[in-house]
């Protein structure tokens, strides 16, 4: 199968490439060869009719600077995915879509459901929801899959900040009140691969959840990244208004991914078994 990722250095691209089954072929393209702030560049690589499904793994992902920058992110996070979307729809291939649970407001306990109402907080949810509607109005088939707290050996993410810090520090303070499941980039890779085979047999898509299990805190995650790398950095809880960003963060991130697997037969991946394969790949 030949597939068209968008995305080449982030987390997630990064795992498709290296996940990639022995029966697919990849093109990668990266920000030098199609620039999500000009959709019509985007547009142009699906047009060429060499792929047989496209995969978005590129994003705005800078939460903070969205909220300073909204016209731009809404472009990338916005605009972009809708124009591919509808060139994937007219040229009748499946379109696979990363999202994020930031569309929700993250109010009350319980894990959010796929068709649960969203209400996005801030600028970065707000253009990855516009994202998420532009791909359901292209009319082709498609898959949203919304993620959580991503992780990996690569690029920058809160396994490796913890990391850096538990050997530099004593003790942190991190936010024990955001609750939600981190998810390793590889399980996110591997989950696209097989709905992307799927798909292509047949399967209708739509949109979906997937995130690592069990739910956890921030400061319950960094604390197991803490006993699990074997470092003696004592992890203090603190509430969210104690640690202010420009952007707010939802308190509730816990998602109902129970419909992927009935779909897909796609599980909630363990966040602790994927945290041990980074930890040895970073080791290594």
């Amino acid at each position: 199968m030949k597939l068209l990722v968008f995305g080449k250095t982030g987390q997630v691209a990064t795992e498709l490439a290296r996940r990639l089954p022995a029966d697919f072929q990849a093109v990668f393209l990266g920000r030098d060869e199609a620039d999500l702030s000009d959709p019509a560049a985007c547009v142009a690589a699906i047009a060429d009719g060499r792929t047989e499904a496209v995969i978005n793994a590129a994003a705005w992902t800078a939460v903070d600077k969205a909220e300073s920058e909204e016209d731009l992110a809404t472009r990338v996070n916005g605009d972009a995915p809708a124009a591919m979307a509808r060139a994937c729809a007219k040229a009748g291939i499946p379109f696979l879509h990363i999202s994020t649970d930031y569309v929700f407001a993250g109010s009350g306990d319980q894990p959010f459901r796929p068709t649960d109402p969203v209400a996005p907080l801030g600028a970065y949810g707000r253009s990855k929801l516009k994202g998420e509607d532009g791909v359901r109005a292209a009319g082709g088939q498609h898959l949203i899959l919304r993620t959580s707290w991503v992780f990996s050996a690569h690029g920058a993410n809160f396994v490796k900040t913890m990391l850096r810090l538990g050997r530099e520090r004593d003790s942190l303070n991190v936010v024990d009140d955001q609750h939600g499941g981190p998810t390793q980039a590889g399980a996110i890779a591997d989950a696209l691969l097989s709905a992307v085979r799927a798909m292509k047999a047949g399967a209708t898509g739509g949109t979906h959840h997937f995130s690592g299990a069990p739910d956890t805190t921030w400061a319950g995650f960094a604390r197991e990244i803490m006993a699990r790398a074997g470092l003696a950095c004592q992890i203090n809880g603190i509430p969210t208004k104690d640690y202010p960003t420009p952007a707010q963060r939802p308190l509730n991130s816990r998602m109902d991914c129970s419909a992927l697997e009935t779909a897909f037969g796609i599980p909630r991946p363990d966040w602790r078994a994927g945290l041990d394969e980074v930890l040895k790949e970073l080791v290594a």
